[in-house]
């Protein structure tokens, strides 16, 4: 019987690499002639193999959808509108994932930094408006232009019981700390770091045992620089010697200031007076401010010059092109749409105001069930969002008034929602308008009115006169 042989060719050797059939020592080829090996016929393949696939690659962000998708989704009952790419972020200060209608202010600052870096004078700025039209959202874009070029920034929050003297000295010490690695010059760094500690721990006004408060500079307090005592002079010459340092590098200063209607009588006037020096030489810094529409009568209540030294910019609701961007865009991202009707029922329920704009939207696409969003969709969810804003937005506020206090607000609400004569408040309550100004006074105070002129009065939250209409009396 013939010894079967393999039809296919041999594959290589591991040593020779060549073809054909080989003894084998050790993996080392044998120089013996060569043998014939009988080899047992192999079975023949299958017909057909079959390829599985292997597993799909997971990646970071479809394993985390994965893994969500299946107990989130019998409480959104679709993919299309998750609520957790839901992008409307309603906050207080919290920039929304979409900045529309600001391209004019955004413009004006842009102009300003242009103008400071070529070395003309220029005026600081001020932003007003009611909360929640984004001022402290603006706020906060501007420092980020102004640190995009490598300015020196500092921010501070004004307060109604606190004087600006140490807010301001912290924010002067972080704008230093921004340029100083960039200065040739160490000695002008600890030089302007010496005055700048005398400006610090230099505070009639505190507390007894709290005059040695350290912010925190490792250099010794300067002598006879920025250490009077007095604010207005104080102030001045720490502004001034702050853009020196400034000029070295060829940038500026920016000093951020939100709720500037808080910052006390005295300390507005030092604000004015040092911005009014640095006006006349030409100094690198400027001062940013945000408040309350009766802003700038409580800078010209200061100085008579106040109203030549800052750029003012008055902030109102956005208009119906920019609070449809304000929507479509983020949405757009997410692969998610409104119908016309139903940016229709947003506009008229959020009024144009940035704020509710964001808490409408919120709400509108965590109840949604699909995209497109629909008039439908609005119409549901108004009433949670309208609930959401009653208890976070205007019933905070409402809170922090005393009883004699809402009564005035209730008046006030009843005669519209646009700024009333106090005339008419105190004949609404049926009392004279004198015994009526401690309530008037203390609302004020508490950021819950505004004095729009003499004699008018207004609310600083837009529809808080509708909130109370619904409220018990």
């Amino acid at each position: 019987m013939a010894v079967p042989t393999v039809s296919a060719a041999p594959a290589p050797t591991p040593a020779s690499g060549l073809a054909g059939p080989a003894v084998f020592d050790r993996g080392v080829p044998s120089p013996a002639p060569p043998v014939v090996v009988p080899v047992v016929p192999a079975q023949a393949p299958p017909a057909a193999v079959r390829c599985v696939p292997g597993p799909r690659r997971a990646t970071r962000r479809s394993a985390f959808y994965g893994n969500l998708r299946r107990p989130l989704y019998p409480v959104i009952k679709s993919e299309s509108v998750d609520p957790v790419r839901n992008p409307y972020a309603p906050g207080a200060g919290q920039r929304p994932p979409e900045l529309a209608g600001r391209d004019r202010e955004l413009q004006q600052f842009e102009v300003v930094l242009e103008r400071v870096a070529r070395g003309r004078p220029e005026r600081s700025m001020v932003l007003t408006g009611l909360r929640g039209v984004g001022k402290t959202v603006l706020l906060n874009t501007f420092k980020s232009m102004a640190m995009q070029r490598l300015w020196g920034t500092g921010k501070i929050e004004a307060r109604p019981d606190q004087s600006i003297r140490r807010p301001v000295a912290a924010a002067m010490h972080m704008a230093i700390r921004e340029l100083a690695p960039r200065h040739r010059a160490p000695e002008r760094i600890e030089e302007f770091l010496g005055v700048l500690k005398a400006f610090a721990m230099r505070d009639p006004a505190a507390a007894k045992g709290t005059s040695h408060w350290s912010p925190g500079i490792d250099v010794p307090a300067a002598r006879g620089r920025a250490d009077s005592g007095d604010l207005e002079i104080d102030l001045t010459e720490l502004f001034v010697d702050a853009a020196g340092v400034a000029t070295d590098l060829g940038v500026g200063i920016a000093l951020f200031i939100d709720e500037m209607q808080d910052v006390q009588a005295p300390d507005v006037s030092a604000l004015c007076a040092a911005c009014h020096e640095l006006s006349q030489s030409g100094g690198p810094l400027i001062v940013v401010g945000a408040g309350l529409p009766h802003l700038p009568s409580v800078l010209s209540a200061s100085k008579s010059y106040s109203e030549r030294l800052f750029r003012y910019a008055r902030i109102d609701r956005l208009d119906r092109d920019a609070a449809d961007l304000a929507l479509i865009v983020p949405a757009g991202r997410e692969d998610v749409e409104f119908t016309p009707d139903a940016l229709d029922a947003l506009y008229e329920a959020a009024d144009g105001y940035p704020y509710f704009v964001q808490a409408y939207g919120k709400v509108a696409w965590d109840l949604a069930p699909r995209s497109p969003i629909t008039a439908e969709d609005i119409k549901v969810s108004a009433p949670e969002a309208e609930e959401e804003l009653a208890v976070g937005f205007f019933g905070s506020r409402y809170e922090r008034a005393t009883p004699a206090e809402r009564d005035y607000m209730h008046a006030m609400a009843q005669l519209g929602d646009d700024p009333v004569p106090t005339a008419e408040v105190a004949e609404a309550l049926g009392r004279k308008p004198s015994s009526l100004s401690p309530a008037r006074d203390s609302l004020i105070k508490k950021g819950l009115i505004y004095s729009a002129e003499r004699g008018v009065i207004g609310f600083t939250v837009p529809h808080f006169g509708r909130f109370l209409r619904a409220q018990p009396v």
